[in-house]
């Protein structure tokens, strides 16, 4: 065995003649697997190892990666916990040897899932990176970790949630570093390996589990609209349906698209620049839905044809009509944020313009009329994480006020503040190993109030920059961790209700360029992925700075703006306790 990994080492040493098929195969990937005893506490499975390459791969279309087509070596095996029955699989995407780029970028999932599956394992390959994911142990159930959370009704399997909170995601990566180091004959050269992560939403919060706690973690981590201050995240989004069960009234699909459209354009000017896209939310808020300009929206009509059965989900009738008081009141109040019976803030609001899902009415065929639909992201997380009962959904909302979800908030963050909340402001160790952070967020996100990451960047501000002004801090703070809110954009995608927004698809390119040649983004390299105007190149502010448009400019100044950062910095005076 010593011969033939010395035979392989020397092979990849001429690496300009080695094919995929010289080092894609189960008997080169068992010798170059990490040697046992590298992580403490885990022992892998030789035996479980599958290797085959794959020619001509095409991505299309992705909001995360540009147009591409690729080779690379596709490679699963398995270890286990020692002392645990357990089996955790690894799939790591490989590129050709002479498309390897001394890189590796971990990945993660969304929503209850550890995973993107195959999605984001090309982001990688791209860029001559080894990308890797881990089904964390949940086998069939990757895709909705959820359903094993519990060893039963009332005991939560602590094993599990900390491997979905952050082990598993340790585990895939540092197992995937070494093993990229010994796949590509690195660990006999002084070669440099520059390790990076991305993901959103869940992916996010997985990325943040590793920067907040790992100075190691990653040389760079691209971190989208991250699903941190998990009680808070998860509950917010059934704040819509207890708005409208509070205030007895629930908007066809069609009227609250009305009011959101109508938005669009009447915020799309605010920003200096008439593109269909709403640039400047803060604006939107202040001048158009504060200062009652809102109320107008009543009384427009609206019209949706009737929609047929798809994927499971029920056929929808035709809606039409006026726009009504009660419609608008509803929406303004579900902007106005969630605050509990003594009026006192508990999160942040989502943004006018974004799109109402989490709103959406369910239509009764029987009563022919719209109602209640439970949105099940945050119905899981009380049914499961709160009441500790395996199910899907909380059945309903019955005598669910205000206070009822800051309770539930406070019950769940206690309960899981070590594991998944991911909010820990002192990024010391990580800014110490010269790490960096480049986040973003859709300025019209629907799921993840924006301001969510606007209030963690200015708690690492303040925690790791005592006694400084607000501009030496907000300095400081750029020079390892940069955010990004990304005008037009919804949930971790371009936005078909402001298709002219761009998105920043290559931000693996740009980290690449700070990480490996000092060069920091300034403004965020982003493209118009659909609409007229696709493939057009546009450029993102970086917070606190915020787009002003001049007449026939092709980029937005960026310039400091008290107000607006005055209006992305809420209280959450519901608390008595920090909230980072």
């Amino acid at each position: 065995m010593r011969f033939h990994h010395l035979s392989y080492a020397i092979l990849l040493s001429r690496a300009s003649a080695v094919t995929l098929n010289d080092v894609c195969s189960p008997s080169y990937v068992r010798a170059h697997l990490p040697a046992p005893g590298f992580y403490q506490g885990l022992s892998l499975d030789p035996s479980s190892i599958t290797a085959n390459p794959v020619t001509q791969a095409s991505v299309l279309d992705n909001a995360f990666y540009p147009d591409a087509t690729f080779d690379y070596c596709n490679v699963s095996f398995t270890y286990s916990h020692d002392g645990l029955a357990d089996e955790v699989a690894l799939t790591y995407w490989l590129p050709a040897p002479n498309k390897f780029q001394n890189r590796f970028l971990a990945t993660g999932g969304g929503g209850y899932a550890i995973n993107s599956g195959n999605q984001s394992l090309p982001g990688g390959i791209i860029y001559g990176a080894v990308a890797g994911l881990t089904d964390a142990g949940f086998g069939a159930a990757q895709t909705n970790t959820l359903t094993q959370w519990l060893a039963a009704n009332g005991t939560l399997d602590w094993h599990r949630i900390y491997m979905f909170g952050y082990q598993g995601i340790r585990e895939m990566s540092e197992l995937g570093k070494e093993f990229t180091k010994s796949f590509f004959n690195m660990t006999q050269s002084n070669t440099t390996l520059y390790t990076y992560w991305q993901g959103c939403s869940e992916g996010g919060r997985e990325g943040w589990s590793q920067v907040q706690r790992y100075g190691d973690s990653f040389d760079g981590a691209i971190i989208g609209a991250p699903a941190f201050r998990w009680s808070f995240q998860q509950t917010q989004l059934l704040y819509p349906d207890v708005v409208e069960q509070t205030m007895g009234y629930y908007p066809s699909p069609c009227e609250l698209q009305k009011i959101v459209n109508e938005t669009i354009i009447h915020c799309d000017p605010l920003d200096g620049k008439v593109d269909g896209v709403v640039g400047r939310t803060d604006l939107c808020y202040t001048e158009f839905v504060e200062a009652n300009n809102f109320s107008a929206i009543a009384g427009l009509p609206y019209s949706c044809p009737a929609t047929p059965a798809i994927m499971g989900a029920p056929p929808t009738p035709a809606q039409q009509g006026n726009v009504t008081k009660q419609a608008v009141a509803v929406v303004k109040k579900i902007l106005d944020g969630l605050h509990d019976s003594q009026g006192r803030r508990v999160y942040f609001a989502p943004t006018p313009g974004a799109q109402m899902t989490e709103a959406q009415t369910g239509y009764n065929a029987t009563s022919k009329q719209w109602g209640l639909s439970v949105i099940s992201l945050g119905g899981s997380f009380v049914e499961v994480e709160i009441n500790l009962l395996n199910g899907s959904n909380i059945p309903d909302l019955n005598g669910v006020t205000y206070d009822t979800l800051k309770d539930w908030i406070t019950e769940g963050m206690q309960r899981f503040q070590g594991v998944l909340e991911t909010n820990w402001p002192d990024l010391t160790p990580y800014k110490n190993t010269g790490g960096k952070v480049l986040m973003f967020h859709g300025e019209s996100d629907w799921g993840i109030p924006t301001a969510s990451s606007v209030r963690y960047w200015e708690s690492v501000r303040k925690i790791m920059n005592p006694g400084k002004s607000y501009n030496d801090s907000a300095a400081a703070q750029n020079e390892f961790f940069k955010l990004f809110l990304v005008p037009g954009a919804t949930h971790c995608a371009a936005n078909p209700a402001q298709p002219d927004g761009p998105f920043p698809q290559t931000n693996l390119a740009v980290m690449i360029d700070w990480v490996e040649n000092g060069k920091a983004p300034q403004t965020l390299n982003a493209t118009v992925l659909q609409g007229k105007n696709k493939g057009q190149n546009q450029q993102i502010c970086a917070w606190p700075l915020r787009p002003v448009w001049r007449a026939n400019a092709t980029s937005p100044d960026c310039r400091f703006e008290q107000k607006s950062v005055d209006y992305w910095n809420y209280e959450l005076d519901a608390f008595n306790v920090p909230i980072y």
